[in-house]
């Protein structure tokens, strides 16, 4: 260890600087893209969330947004960054409006960073205001100004157009998937109705809010009455039952920013339900019961809200603004007398309802007298995890960068976790081996006598819902053959039955490893396609030596630190918005059918994969 510790040691950066050697500070972790929390979208949020403030301050009804060619543009009809502070506003940290509550109020931007953020962390970026009649630009590099004009003249609406284009050597390999994109496009809509966002010609318009957002997000047969749709000025909710037999699910937001990860408010709320219905019913039932099986949609507005990181995903206010009244106590307080006063007029649904929890306590007991029957295996769930191995933080307790950088994999087989445990981060990353091909659990009952089930279930935590995920990425790990196939489908078959909703949320993942590997003595590429093969045998040139990975097993725990780091490759499970879970999983993976039969025999393909032998080592 070194002691020389002197003042030549201390170093000052510059903000743009600072931002690029740090910037899971500022928008969480990197990631390629795959994942909906990967930090290319917060900074595509960063920007748009700016032109929503304009909107909630009643400037500028439609807002253009554009990605080709990965350069992002953004073009609102606000009022436009005042134009002798504009390049203040982009690259001075801490310098925004959204500090003075008399410009904003109810804003989402609060700390005078996100928009520098971008600056800093793209290649190419580019802002320019329209302000009654006038205009200016500026253009940056990696938050470097690189030239700026005077103010002139000019007869386009008033308003602010940014582009960027992002890093490529911070974000490798990144890619936009435009399913996360239209989601968050549509969140933006369902928050500020008369809001119109034109997203690569695809127009984004709700008229009736988070009903819109229910009811495009919950398949119409699943729900067991109309969703009750109520608000008070500062806040708004929606909610109804399913005919599911698992779980809660809630979209929450503050200031029309989605907080994926709750907090005081969706606390609040969920405590309301319950305080409400058992004052309703006038029965003391059980706080699951009641909001098992519930879809709800909430959105509060606060005033300087405070959030426990720089992304916005959890609200940690505890107080109301500027009144000081307590989040908790105003939203028990809205809930529990629009809630009660739509009840006692809607009593069918209450009746409904009513049936409903009922249902929710008989199956609950039923399953718990089946656990009574496998008491040894709960046993080892809970107090020897013999399958798992933990990393240091968890995504349900470290509410940081550590904690929304969790992952775990569910590897098929010793030989495969051996591998991927010893190259893993054990700070973030864990480890759970699955002995091979797991149970089909269409037969929900058969899950609670299986011991390898059972501690899958006690290594995730889900059993209470969402809240408690202790690894926010659940990343299926298995070879790439019919096995591996087999074994993700019945892993899915798992999630998709018990847990839809930790897929619905986006926390499952397929990890892509190599196919091939493809070196000569100077370099050495892994490739996950033939033509990628095809390209590094071209960059190579003469006769490189060829490996084909038959299965994880083959790869050594040196290797696996490049498929598992930071440019690791995962491939998203996305459900899409009113897919029918029951139907997909009977047709499927219930028991076989001549319709099943019928569909197997048209699509079977037979592929003779033709490898020269030389290719083989």
């Amino acid at each position: 260890m070194s002691d020389n510790y002197n003042d030549s040691n201390i170093i000052t950066l510059e903000w743009y600087e600072h931002i690029r050697l740090r910037p899971g500070m500022y928008i969480g972790k990197l990631g390629d893209g795959s994942s909906h929390d990967d930090g290319i979208y917060v900074l595509l949020k960063e920007v748009i969330d700016n032109s929503i403030d304009e909107f909630m301050q009643g400037h500028g009804k439609s807002i253009d947004v554009t990605i080709k060619d990965n350069l992002v543009t953004v073009r609102d009809y606000g009022r436009g960054i005042p134009l002798n502070k504009m390049v203040d506003c982009v690259s001075k940290i801490n310098t925004g409006g959204k500090f003075n509550s008399e410009a904003f109020t109810n804003s989402i931007g609060q700390n005078g960073v996100g928009v520098k953020a971008v600056n800093a962390l793209s290649t190419y970026f580019k802002v320019q205001s329209f302000r009654d009649g006038q205009t200016k630009e500026a253009e940056f590099s990696c938050g470097k100004l690189t030239s700026e004009s005077p103010i002139g003249l000019s007869d386009e609406r008033s308003g602010t157009y940014t582009a960027f284009n992002i890093d490529d050597t911070i974000f490798a390999n990144y890619h936009w998937y435009t399913q996360y994109i239209e989601k968050m496009m549509w969140n933006y809509a369902y928050l500020n109705k008369g809001l119109s966002i034109n997203f690569n010609g695809r127009k984004f318009l709700s008229k009736n809010g988070l009903l819109d957002l229910l009811c495009n997000n919950v398949n119409q047969e699943e729900m067991l009455y109309p969703p009750i749709h109520l608000q008070d000025e500062k806040f708004e909710f929606v909610l109804t039952h399913t005919k599911r037999h698992y779980g809660e699910e809630y979209h929450s937001f503050v200031n029309s920013q989605n907080t994926t990860q709750g907090g005081t408010h969706q606390n609040a709320f969920r405590e309301a339900l319950v305080k409400t219905f058992r004052s309703y019913f006038g029965k003391e039932f059980d706080a699951n019961d009641i909001r098992n099986a519930v879809v709800a949609a909430i959105s509060i507005k606060v005033q300087e809200p405070v959030f426990e990181s720089q992304t916005k995903i959890r609200l940690g206010s505890t107080l109301m603004q500027p009144d000081g009244q307590t989040i908790r106590n105003y939203v028990n307080d809205v809930v529990g007398r629009l809630l009660d006063n739509y009840l006692h007029m809607n009593t069918e649904v209450g009746e409904i309802i009513r049936k409903k929890i009922l249902e929710s306590e008989s199956e609950r007991k039923a399953i718990a007298n089946i656990k009574k029957g496998t008491k040894e295996i709960q046993k080892k769930a809970s107090l020897n995890n013999s399958k798992l191995r933990d990393c240091k933080y968890h995504f349900n307790t470290d509410h940081n960068n550590e904690g929304e950088n969790t992952t775990i994999f569910i590897t098929e087989g010793m030989s495969a976790s051996g591998s991927i445990t010893s190259a893993r981060d054990s700070r973030t990353q864990a480890v759970f081996s699955m002995r091979g091909k797991t149970l089909n659990t269409m037969k929900k009952a058969d899950v609670y006598k299986n011991e390898e089930l059972n501690l899958l279930n006690a290594a995730l935590n889900l059993e209470s819902g969402l809240e408690g995920l202790r690894y926010n990425n659940i990343v299926i790990a298995t070879d790439a053959d019919v096995d591996g196939m087999h074994i993700r489908l019945l892993l899915l078959t798992y999630f998709l039955n018990f847990f839809p909703d930790v897929v619905r949320s986006g926390h499952v993942y397929i990890l892509q490893t190599p196919l091939f590997r493809v070196r000569n003595k100077q370099k050495t590429h892994y490739c996950y396609s033939e033509q990628e093969k095809v390209d590094a045998i071209k960059k190579l040139g003469g006769k490189p030596e060829i490996t084909r990975f038959k299965g994880l097993g083959e790869i050594d725990a040196k290797e696996f630190e490049h498929f598992i780091g930071p440019t690791m490759r995962l491939e998203p499970v996305v459900l899409e918005s009113n897919t029918r879970i029951n139907e997909l999983l009977e047709y499927y993976m219930g028991n076989n059918t001549p319709e099943r039969q019928q569909f197997i025999i048209e699509n079977l393909r037979e592929e003779i994969d033709e490898v020269n032998p030389e290719e083989w080592s």
